[in-house]
């Protein structure tokens, strides 16, 4: 009993030498896992690895999946995403996520990448300084947001919360979208995979559904990640950013 040939030969190159001990131990949930995550579901769409395998991390931070992730981190580096890509996504995922979420998968990523070598710390990717983050952080959320959406949260928000406001302008996106190593359009897929892994997000969902369609993200290409993402966060949270994605994009 053992995974199809296209599932393995999809399965070696990424991980490559690699015996599973639960293809040992679990061999019937290895065949039919094997089959779909890396047959069926890869035969869908037309995401390339290295985005297949940026968003499924990004998912997998979201899922608080830290062994899963630490492996998938060296298939990611096998197929060609680079050291600072890796780090893009786990810094992406501070603001969505939290810190307190996040930590235990920074530490992960600079043990995987001690192990191969790879030199710490990585070259800086930062943009803003604490003088213009404000500033750059609102002119690139309003680009990736929409400027009549942003001017009208601010607009409406109570006195009380505005701070609120200030705040996901000038960190969530002038301390992270201003960042180089990963364009802008790939971050949005990185926010999207992550706010419909942690589930209970779906008015931020929706937004980030727009928020992908501004920024040259298609219906189809959420599509094609959210296939990707199925086999690791399951039928009902896809589903949800399914039903997102129609809400948004189907008239």
């Amino acid at each position: 009993m053992a995974p199809n040939e296209q599932a393995r030969k999809n399965h070696d190159d990424l991980f490559p030498g690699h015996v599973s001990t639960l293809a040992v131990t679990d061999p019937e949930l290895i065949e039919t896992f094997d089959n779909f995550a890396f047959d069926d579901v890869l035969r869908h769409g037309n995401l390339d690895g290295r985005t297949r395998l940026m968003v499924q991390l990004a998912s997998m931070i979201a899922s608080q999946a830290l062994r899963e992730y630490r492996v998938m981190v060296g298939a990611a580096l096998t197929i060609g995403v680079s050291p600072v890509e890796v780090r893009e996504i786990v810094y992406q995922a501070v603001p969505y996520v939290g810190m307190a979420k996040v930590f235990d998968f920074l530490h992960a990523t600079n043990e995987v990448l001690i192990e191969r070598g790879v030199a710490l710390p990585l070259p800086g990717q930062s943009t803003t300084t604490p003088e213009n983050r404000s500033e750059k952080g609102l002119a690139i959320e309003k680009q990736i947001v929409g400027s009549a959406v942003v001017e009208k949260l601010y607009a409406t928000v109570p006195n009380d919360e505005l701070h609120f406001q200030r705040y996901l302008s000038a960190n969530c996106f002038g301390d992270n979208y201003t960042r180089t190593g990963i364009d802008i359009s790939t971050r949005e897929l990185l926010t999207f995979s992550m706010l419909v892994a942690l589930g209970g997000c779906e008015a931020q969902v929706k937004g980030h559904v727009a928020a992908n369609l501004h920024v040259g993200n298609d219906r189809a290409r959420l599509i094609d990640v959210l296939t990707q993402l199925l086999p690791f966060i399951g039928y009902p949270r896809t589903l949800n950013g399914l039903r997102a994605v129609d809400e948004v994009t189907v008239s």
